[in-house]
């Protein structure tokens, strides 16, 4: 069954002058085996009486129970939210082995959450009608910016189904999102909300702030001129059998140019298979070989999509420019980056220069196993909401 969970700021009959006392979210970043996690975060949080707590990673005591005192000590006006990953992104860029949390404030923010508790099972019209309720029952105010953000177990694989549904469901809404990691072993994957752990679950916020919001996405992938059939797939695993009526990794070794034999995951890495949709073109990452010879993807396939080679570009140097785009820079940028792209940046000797990117760019998240935006599910992305001062300053 879904279940609906809306909760409002206690301003919402702010007076006229609650504006000018917004604060902005705050990102800190600890170590997972830190000594007592719960009240140095609380000591960050509690002056912003927040609305919303996110937290990303596995700490030593288990993020349940992190997240259970942390609700105990904040009150019911505050939303905890978190998963596990395959990393974190923090105040000094990508980190490892720690839990980030962010902090949104009750001043500048207001929160309503829906939870698809089984996301492999429930149907598609159940999923759809809780979020308009949702949508419904938390309304909009006037001159005030809505988003949401979309944390998914990996593990399922309905992540494409998630956020097609998220698109038709309340439109125009700009939504990001990361599919939660166990670590980098495709481990099981930890959704809490509200101290509460939820194993295969789907969370949604519906976030609205008083702050400017804008999307952010970058892939350093260009299509190349090398385009094959999917001939033959598994859809619900994600598999695909036959390219250009091939065996599919065998197909993709001469596409790609590489001995079978000799394919690594950082030759999927360097070469992902790339899907066009409109006029943009969106990772279709490959996850292993399977013993038929078939290739394992991260996100959905079906027989007849058309797929490019893509190859690789700057990684760096595209993300700075889209970052200077915005309109103002940010005062933080909720992040989730894939993984493969955290790992081709370190086989690149990139890694460095990346965290130091994202630190200029206030950017905290988590690595995630697929990424989702603009009503697709991605791979090898990296996508955002950068938080703005409104025009009006």
């Amino acid at each position: 069954m879904n279940e609906v969970m809306t909760e409002h700021w206690p301003g919402s009959a702010a007076r006229p002058d609650e504006a000018a006392r917004s604060l902005a979210p705050v990102t800190l970043s600890l170590p997972a085996d830190a000594g007592d996690l719960a009240a140095s975060i609380l000591d960050r949080m509690q002056p912003l009486a927040p609305a919303l707590v996110l937290l990303f990673g596995e700490p030593r005591e288990g993020l349940v129970s992190l997240g259970r005192r942390l609700c105990s000590a904040l009150g019911r006006e505050c939303r905890v939210v978190g998963c596990s990953s395959a990393g974190e992104i923090g105040p000094s860029g990508y980190c490892r082995d720690s839990v980030v949390a962010i902090g949104f404030p009750g001043a500048s923010f207001r929160v309503a959450t829906c939870l698809l508790r089984d996301q492999a099972h429930v149907p598609v019209t159940d999923w759809m009608a809780s979020l308009r309720r949702l949508d419904a029952g938390f309304g909009r105010r006037p001159g005030r910016s809505r988003f949401g953000v979309l944390l998914a177990d990996a593990q399922a694989r309905q992540e494409d189904v998630l956020v097609a549904t998220l698109d038709a469901a309340i439109p125009d809404l700009p939504v990001i999102g990361g599919s939660a990691a166990g670590g980098l072993g495709f481990l099981p994957t930890c959704q809490m909300v509200d101290g509460a752990a939820h194993p295969g679950a789907a969370v949604f916020l519906l976030v609205e702030t008083d702050l400017a919001v804008a999307e952010v996405s970058f892939a350093h992938f260009k299509p190349s001129d090398r385009r094959a059939v999917v001939t033959a797939a598994d859809p619900q695993n994600r598999i695909i059998w036959e390219l250009n009526a091939e065996p599919a990794a065998q197909e993709y070794a001469r596409l790609a140019g590489l001995r079978l034999s000799e394919l690594t995951a950082a030759d999927f890495a360097r070469h992902p298979l790339l899907q066009r949709t409109g006029r943009r073109h969106h990772v279709r990452a490959i996850r292993a070989i399977t013993q038929d010879g078939g290739l394992h993807l991260l996100s959905g396939i079906e027989a007849g999509n058309i797929l490019t080679l893509g190859h690789a570009v700057d990684m760096t140097r595209g993300f700075a420019e889209a970052m200077d785009a915005l309109p103002r820079p940010p005062l933080i940028v909720l992040g989730f980056d894939c993984i493969l792209r955290r790992l081709a940046l370190q086989r690149a000797g990139m890694e460095e220069q990346m965290s130091q990117l994202l630190a200029r760019y206030h950017v905290g998240g988590f690595n995630t196993y697929g990424e989702q935006h603009s009503g697709m599910h991605v791979n090898q992305t990296f996508v955002g909401m950068a938080l703005m001062p409104p025009e009006n300053g």
